[in-house]
């Protein structure tokens, strides 16, 4: 990969007037302090409050300080969760999240730079944001003011590579990534990989429309996990430099592998004699089958696990694997296997519907 160098920063400052550096100001501010609050709780954008809460009573009982004494980093998360539910428990201030992204806290503000905490030194020149819809629409403004030729979102030349990479734009072209607001010039798309280039890692070859790109994947990537490639955005209109291109991953469906959270699941088929008498079968793995042991007596829907054999986490380590029982039940017997069964019906001594003779509404 190749990141772009960084360009002139603004070399047409001593044009500008004092409104074009105040907007100038508000854009930078606003653009270094955004935090993606729905990708800190775990949640989606639609999430109800329930949701919410409940993602982050879950980031708060697991970082509190009070669990992770010393631990500096835990104490950065659970503040970062903090900040998040603040914002989004908070129906008028989510509903501004929403809207106005990454710019949501200068909406509504006026011209005395309250908005921006201690810098009170800004002079925005009377600037009103009321006149827009949303922020974008300001952003739309000035670009067209300054003679750009892309608006707020900026479509982009990035197409599927005609070798087959599995790269492929989102519906409609490239939007502005969770987190990046107009102008920033980062964009996402989705890439689309096999369990086996998505567990072992990959390297994938894109066409950008006028350059092309290798891409590492690393071993254990699975659905939700964004890989940034630094430097392969849009240019970003007031800096000059380029934003970064963010690839959301997405698996082809695999007929065997699923995922439980972070392990992986399959469901095993066992005949019936296996379940009533126990057996030693094989079970596949991503890295080849292993034997494991069934005991006699099982049920269909109960879940043995694998340690160590399912996906690799962040850190390199394996989780688990959860193998869900299933019973498959024979339909072309053999004429001795159905002889065979009509002599255990006929001999069998335990009735497993027993329990059930005494129950009434």
């Amino acid at each position: 990969m190749h990141t772009s160098g960084l360009g002139p920063l603004w070399s047409t400052e001593g044009n500008l007037d004092a409104t074009d550096r105040a907007r100038r100001e508000i854009v930078t501010m606003a653009s270094t302090d955004f935090k993606d609050y729905y990708a800190i709780l775990g949640v989606k954008k639609g999430a109800d409050a329930g949701e919410i809460k409940r993602a982050f009573r879950k980031l708060a009982l697991k970082y509190h300080p009070d669990r992770n004494p010393g631990n500096q980093q835990a104490e950065a998360r659970f503040k970062e969760a903090s900040e998040a539910y603040e914002v989004l428990s908070d129906p008028d201030k989510r509903q501004k999240y929403d809207q106005f992204g990454q710019y949501w806290r200068q909406v509504g503000q006026s011209s005395n730079g309250s908005a921006y905490g201690n810098r009170t030194n800004v002079d925005f020149g009377g600037f009103d944001f009321g006149q827009y819809s949303s922020f974008e629409e300001f952003i739309n403004e000035l670009l067209g003011g300054m003679g750009a030729t892309t608006g707020a979102r900026p479509r982009s030349n990035y197409r599927t590579s005609p070798s087959g990479t599995g790269f492929r734009t989102t519906p409609g072209g490239f939007g502005t990534t969770p987190g990046a607001g107009a102008g920033t010039g980062d964009r996402e798309a989705t890439i689309r990989l096999t369990f086996s280039e998505a567990f072992r890692g990959v390297q994938k070859r894109l066409n950008l429309g006028n350059e092309t790109i290798d891409v590492r994947i690393p071993p254990g990537a699975k659905p939700g996990v964004r890989v940034r490639v630094r430097g392969k955005g849009q240019q970003n209109p007031y800096t000059r430099t380029r934003g970064d291109l963010y690839l959301n991953v997405e698996l082809i469906d695999h007929n065997f592998f699923n995922f439980d959270g972070d392990n992986l699941t399959c469901e095993l088929p066992i005949a019936p004699d296996e379940a009533v008498l126990g057996a030693s079968v094989a079970v596949p793995t991503p890295d080849g089958s292993v034997t494991m042991k069934i005991p006699a007596g099982i049920r269909a829907g109960q879940t043995m696990r694998l340690r160590g054999k399912g996906w690799i986490d962040p850190q390199g380590n394996r989780t688990d694997q959860l193998v869900k029982i299933a019973i498959a039940t024979p339909t072309n017997l053999s004429r001795s296997e159905r002889d065979y069964y009509e002599k255990i019906r006929n001999s069998r001594t335990e009735n497993p519907r027993d329990h059930l003779e005494n129950i009434r509404l």
